[in-house]
């Protein structure tokens, strides 16, 4: 089930997520400074393309200050941009699961610093 979601969600709402968070990474990684926020958005892009069959564990105090950077200048926007998209999924009774992935980026990406992502067995 995991794989016919994960291609569904490519297709309707993946690859443009993924595309944004990847050149998002890219851009924050021109500076050495913007490394680190750069690597969030690699793992984020990683979640946006497939996730279905991935958790997300957060741990906002293993990194507070990055977590509380990160929330200033993009976390919350985005954070909000995805809950947005799982509003507009909900809407519909097939888009809930789509919905729900939405909520997960959503959480992730306000606080990405100490996240961890597990696959499910």
């Amino acid at each position: 089930m995991a794989v016919i979601g994960n291609i569904l969600w490519f297709v309707f709402s993946g690859l443009w997520s993924w595309i944004g968070w990847v050149a998002g990474g890219i851009l924050c990684c021109i500076t050495i400074i913007g490394i680190p926020f750069g690597m969030q958005c690699f793992k984020i892009a990683q979640l946006s393309a497939w996730p279905f069959g991935t958790e997300v564990e957060m741990n906002f105090m293993a990194h507070p200050v990055a977590n509380i950077i990160w929330i200033i200048f993009c976390g919350w926007e985005l954070a909000i941009a995805h809950a947005t998209t799982g509003l507009i999924w909900y809407i519909t009774i097939l888009g809930i699961p789509f919905g729900r992935q939405c909520f997960k980026l959503a959480m992730l990406s306000l606080a990405p610093f100490g996240a961890v992502l597990k696959e499910r067995a």
